[in-house]
């Protein structure tokens, strides 16, 4: 399929990601509109990935994170030659829907860039943002490999979503998408610009432990 239509479908993809996911962190979470809690941002995430995979699979493979691009190369799933294309539309559909979600919350908008919280500091924040990454590429090439159940893969790499963001919220506010958080920092000052490489080294690093993992270890090719 075309590049342009595959860049495309990764840039509202991503751009879907962040307009809901960290929409329900700025807009839904607030509390005096009845927010939707702790429980409610990781499942915006998670549902956010599980309804593109569905609609976008079949156009771009779904990937909405550089990291995911990453290892799918790594794992000789994706054409190495396509990375950068990628991870531009990527970052492009991020900062898009960051605009608009800045725009519906005028109010709000300082929930925006928010990175390492509660006290924690760049060790937990890059272990965290690693290991995380990692598992959800082994979750992500166990569930889309030759003998899964394909047409499930969705639900598993959509609930993983959900999982990690439970767990990591509270380190991270959870990124494990570089993407992602590239949208936040560049309205988040200076201060969020000097954290972005935590967001993006670790990442990517657990992306590419994730895809070895998995290739030499669990792979059913």
């Amino acid at each position: 399929m075309d590049l342009m239509k595959r860049m495309l479908a990764e840039a509202f993809g991503t751009g879907w990601l962040v307009l809901c996911g960290c929409g329900s962190a700025v807009i839904a979470a607030n509390t005096q509109a009845g927010g939707i809690g702790l429980l409610g941002m990781p499942l915006a995430f998670g549902l956010t990935v599980l309804t593109m995979a569905y609609a976008l699979g079949p156009v771009s493979g779904a990937h909405l994170n550089p990291a995911v691009t990453l290892g799918l190369a790594l794992a000789r799933r994706f054409p190495t030659r396509e990375i950068l294309p990628y991870w531009l539309a990527q970052v492009v559909g991020t900062i898009v829907a960051a605009v608009l979600y800045l725009i519906f919350a005028m109010n709000h908008s300082d929930a925006v860039g928010r990175f390492a919280s509660n006290g924690y500091g760049m060790l937990p924040t890059f272990l965290t943002e690693c290991v995380l990454t990692a598992v959800f590429l082994v979750v992500i090439l166990g569930a889309t490999d030759d003998d899964a159940y394909s047409s499930m893969a969705p639900v598993a790499i959509g609930l993983a979503l959900t999982l990690i963001h439970l767990i990591s919220i509270p380190v991270t506010n959870t990124s494990v998408n570089p993407a992602h958080s590239t949208s936040q920092a560049l309205f988040a000052g200076a201060e969020a610009l000097k954290q972005l490489w935590l967001f993006w080294a670790p990442p990517l690093l657990g992306a590419a432990l994730g895809s070895l993992f998995y290739a030499k270890l669990l792979s059913r090719r």
